[in-house]
């Protein structure tokens, strides 16, 4: 016990304690940060994979409905509600 009591009223052992203690905790820059950083980091990078992914896929449908006309204008029916002039369009909205 008295080893420790030796070694911890040393100035340089209660400086380099005192330091570690304000770089894992207290600093702008901390260990806790890092790992905060670091984690985001990491679900930025699966976001931008799943991004990638769908844009590809995006793509493709891109591709297959400006080589096919008749999925263009089903596309465009479906989603856009387009219509010829002389067809007349209802809405069925199920709540």
């Amino acid at each position: 016990m008295k080893k420790i009591l030796k070694y911890t009223g040393n100035f340089y052992v209660i400086s380099i304690l005192f330091f570690l203690f304000w770089m894992v905790f207290i600093d702008s820059n901390s260990l806790i940060i890092h790992f905060r950083l670091t984690q985001k980091l990491w679900d930025l990078e699966d976001q931008k994979e799943y991004y990638q992914q769908k844009k590809v896929q995006i793509k493709a449908e891109r591709e297959e409905l400006m080589s096919n006309a008749e999925l263009l204008e089903k596309f465009a029916r479906e989603r856009y509600l387009m219509k010829k002039p002389t067809e007349d369009l209802y809405v069925v909205v199920e709540k």
